[in-house]
């Protein structure tokens, strides 16, 4: 336990995520500081807000995308600065400017999260600017100097860039692999008689959605960075083969699939999955401490000799006594499996090895990335009730105008723009995700307001008070992109000692803010629950079309290569792309169903079955496909074949009743099929006909959803 929460946090101390919160700190803090010492405190205050606005759109990703979207935020954030300034000498001029921007740059989420952030930039310099008007001649002014804060951002961000350019591309490989190390843990949990095995399918889920976001945008920062994909560095060609090799890695976990329910009522006992499991844990640390090494920009050394182990775990399991020889040859098939994920490791380990000459892959990456467009006809296109975009858009205007009439009518604080702050950022297009927001907020925001009180109480020293404040600085930055709840207790301590260094009576302020937040959550909540809402079960069906149609089309690799076919990896690898991003996305509509109120929930435990199937069916295609497609092309039984082709033409049958036509055109029978099998062609037999039971159980449980009413 130890081990792990000083990994955890070496973890956050070299991620992503605590480089990007200390690079906003710094941002923001030195404008503050040196117009405090020049006499310039109210412009400082002005750049910071700026710098603060733009380094909401500085998320991970392509270095290009990253200078665009400051770039844009930059001159959004400046308009809206001069607008705001003019506008606030008239509460309904005010009024008309709330609704209009934040419907207008709510929105941006059509274009994606990075334009979403760009948005979000624009309407916080807008309520930010709301709590003291300015005069007439002093907008202008106050405006650009916001928009040098933007711009010292844009500036900054850019620097540390091109002092280390493969630093961001390091931290995200680094991210995904330990990723990929916790899903492995999960599945060496399925080899533990202790754990349940439905909460064990229900973490894997969960974690693959996670896996596959990570894997997104490694391929985002790699494939769209011309430093990483054409330079001839040795830099840029060891990142893109680990990750190359990471994802095979990843196929060959999700193709360890066992009717694991089988396995531990046949081997219970008997302290084979005992073994089995603790050579997985050991693969599973030595995975971690490559990706903290890659994350850490360190060195690395093997823990323990992999051929070793495998010879050990063979030796154990022969020690263990006979088994019938069906038995015999899964255990078999496990520990080939190990090896090939020891295999697969020590390549990535490359990574750490000087001198050794890596080639290109030769593959055209553009296929493995999704490119977001920023034609207006998008944004036009979606102005209609049937956009989720637009109907989020007009929840967010109606309810920041509600919070605006409130604030102009009651009067009770100095700082009531609170409450449209907190409307603002708790109104997501998805209701759990609302909900979700305004239950972290709420206790946040209570538990960071006493701990920031206890704070000031015991604390008078400016100099501790400040370094604290800026440690909880960096801690909201952070965690802003990670974990909500934790950056909530972190900002409201911060904000505290903050207002107490501005001269304020932080217990009165920490009363309203706590009021503000509840008011805001409820305004949030409320329009959520009531004003065109989209409840997931209505929407379930594309996402569950989508993941039929990718498993048919990955299993139709197997049909091609049992036809005697060769398979291209380009075609392969896009066909197990399509799989996990289509898995992932069913996956996390599932998830946030459920945290939806249970009257608008639908056929939840057959969805969940659903899901869990496709799950299973996609994880034995991998594993039949690293069979096939790791040796050279062959003949094989034509039994093979036929129950390959069955299964497809049973996924082909769900997918009719999604109203989907026909994907492809199935492959002729082999003409030169072997007449007998092998001992390897015995297990994918068994395998073929598991995969068909599989696709008949989707089958009946496709039937049974589509006579749902809410799945439409």
């Amino acid at each position: 336990m130890k081990n792990r929460t000083f990994r955890d946090v070496q973890y956050f101390f070299y991620s992503q995520s605590f480089a990007d919160g200390l690079r906003a700190v710094v941002a923001i803090l030195l404008p503050a500081i040196i117009g405090a010492q020049t006499g310039n405190f109210e412009t400082g205050l002005a750049v910071s807000l700026g710098a603060l606005c733009v380094s909401l759109t500085d998320a991970p990703g392509p270095f290009l995308n990253k200078r665009n979207g400051m770039l844009f935020c930059t001159l959004f954030v400046f308009v809206v600065a001069v607008l705001t300034g003019f506008a606030n000498a008239s509460p309904w001029l005010m009024g008309i400017e709330v609704a209009v921007v934040c419907f207008f740059f709510s929105m941006f989420v059509v274009y994606g999260a990075r334009a979403t952030g760009v948005g979000s930039a624009a309407i916080l310099v807008m309520i930010l600017m709301m709590d003291k008007p300015l005069p007439a001649a002093n907008v202008l002014s106050h405006a650009i100097a916001i928009l040098a804060g933007g711009l010292f951002y844009l500036v900054l961000s850019l620097l540390l860039h091109q002092l280390r350019p493969y630093r961001h591309a390091q931290r995200v490989l680094g991210e995904c692999i330990l990723e990929i190390a916790n899903y492995l843990s999960i599945r060496a949990d399925f080899y533990n008689t202790k754990t349940d095995h439905e909460t064990d399918y229900k973490r894997l889920v969960t974690q693959q959605v996670i896996v596959n976001e990570k894997q997104d945008l490694v391929r985002e920062v790699f494939f769209k960075t011309r430093q990483i994909v054409e330079e001839s560095t040795d830099d840029s060609r060891k990142l893109v083969f680990a990750f190359i090799e990471t994802v095979d890695l990843f196929e060959d976990i999700t193709a360890a699939y066992y009717d694991y329910r089988s396995l531990r009522s046949v081997y219970s006992g008997t302290g084979a999955l005992d073994h089995i499991h603790n050579s997985l844990k050991k693969v599973v640390a030595e995975l971690q401490a490559v990706g903290l090494a890659i994350l850490g920009n360190t060195s690395f050394e093997k823990s323990f000799d992999y051929d070793e182990e495998i010879k050990e775990l063979k030796r154990k399991i022969d020690a263990i006594g006979t088994f019938e020889a069906s038995h015999r040859l899964v255990l078999k098939k496990i520990i080939v499996n190990i090896r090939n994920l020891l295999s697969d490791l020590d390549k990535i380990e490359q990574y750490f090895t000087p001198g050794i000459k890596r080639k290109k892959t030769g593959v055209d990456h553009s296929h493995f990335v999704t490119h977001q467009p920023l034609d207006p006809k998008i944004f036009v296109n979606n102005l209609n009730l049937q956009s989720s975009a637009f109907r989020h858009s007009i929840r967010v205007c109606i309810a920041c105008i509600l919070g605006y009439l409130l604030i102009k009518i009651l009067h009770y604080g100095n700082h009531s723009y609170w409450v449209l702050m907190t409307i603002a950022f708790m109104l997501k297009p998805a209701f759990s995700l609302t909900k979700q927001r305004n239950i972290e907020r709420i206790v946040g925001t209570l538990i960071g307001g006493l701990f920031g009180i206890g704070v000031l109480l015991l604390i008078h020293d400016k100099h501790v008070l400040f370094v604290m404040m800026v440690v909880l600085m960096i801690g909201t930055y952070s965690f802003m992109r990670i974990n909500y709840l934790a950056m909530v207790l972190f900002t409201t301590p911060y904000i505290l000692i903050l207002f107490s260094f501005l001269g304020a009576e932080y217990r009165f302020v920490a009363g309203e803010r706590l009021l503000d937040t509840v008011i805001g959550c409820a305004i949030a909540f409320t329009t959520s629950y009531l004003l065109f809402p989209r409840w997931e079960a209505e929407h379930l069906k594309p996402y569950m079309q989508e993941i039929v149609k990718a498993n048919a089309m990955y299993l139709h690799k197997i049909v091609q290569a049992l036809s005697g076919q060769q398979i291209s990896t380009l075609e392969y690898k896009l066909a197990r792309k399509e799989v996990y991003l289509h898995s992932a996305n069913l996956s996390a509509a599932f998830d946030r169903m459920l945290s939806e109120p249970k009257s608008k929930q639908s056929s939840q435990s057959q969805v969940q079955q659903f899901v869990v199937l496709n799950h299973i069916l996609f994880s034995n295609i991998a594993n039949i496909a690293t069979s096939l497609l790791s040796h050279e092309t062959k003949p094989y039984p034509v039994e093979l074949f036929q129950l390959a082709k069955k299964s497809f033409c049973k996924l082909q049958e769900s997918l009719r009743k999604f109203g989907e036509a026909d994907l492809v055109k199935l492959p002729e029978e082999p003409v030169n099929a072997m007449s007998s099998a092998s001992a390897d062609d015995a297990l994918i037999r068994e395998q073929l006909n598991f995969i068909y039971t599989i696709s008949k159980d989707i089958d009946k449980i496709t039937t049974a959803l589509l006579k749902e009413p809410n799945q439409g």
